[in-house]
């Protein structure tokens, strides 16, 4: 067989990195169970789950839609405008909440 031809059957990834990934979603899922558990309340509660939703969120794209295995141009394609929307909601949140402030102060 050439080695020069494409595989019919693609890439191959150890089945030994899926469990362990999976292992991992299972323990980020417990601990973001756990700050319900434990009332974890206020800011450290809403910092607590996005981190770990976040986290998973991660894993699944990297391994699982095998991200981790792509050219780093399409990873930047796939991933960066929505960091960009992300980055524009947090600067509108920001805005609207200094314009609630003077509207506050000016019209109260």
């Amino acid at each position: 067989m050439d080695h020069t031809e494409p595989s019919a059957h693609g890439q191959q990834h150890p089945i030994g990195i899926y469990l362990k990934i999976w292992g991992l979603l299972f323990v980020l899922s417990t601990m973001s169970y756990l700050v319900d558990y434990f009332h974890v309340q206020g800011l450290m509660r809403w910092t607590l789950i996005i981190v770990f939703m976040i986290a998973k969120a991660g894993l699944i794209v990297s391994v699982f839609m095998h991200m981790m295995w792509e050219r780093l141009a399409l990873v930047y394609a796939i991933l960066l405008p929505p960091l960009a929307l992300l980055v524009l909601m947090v600067l509108m949140a920001a805005e609207a909440n200094h314009t609630f402030g003077t509207r506050m102060l000016f019209f109260h």
